[in-house]
């Protein structure tokens, strides 16, 4: 589909020194396909605050010390 959209001059420039100007639509297409991904995993980040109940875990009062217990225990293999 054919889109017009508006770009500075300056904008244009760096866009044709980066991809040259028979890249311009791949290059627009990628960084807009980016853009809404982005945008979609914050939207997905945004909705879950809050759904993670906050309860008490065994690491709370000294979590460095939990860290040297956990490293201090055998190694387990599969």
């Amino acid at each position: 589909m054919r889109l017009h959209i508006t770009l500075d001059d300056a904008t244009v420039a760096a866009l044709d020194a980066r991809v040259g100007p028979r890249r311009r639509s791949a290059f627009v297409t990628a960084a807009v396909r980016r853009a809404l991904e982005d945008d979609e995993r914050w939207a997905a980040l945004e909705a879950s605050v809050g759904a993670a109940q906050d309860v008490p875990h065994e690491w709370d009062d000294d979590p460095a010390g939990w860290v040297r217990a956990q490293r201090a225990e055998p190694r387990r293999t599969g």
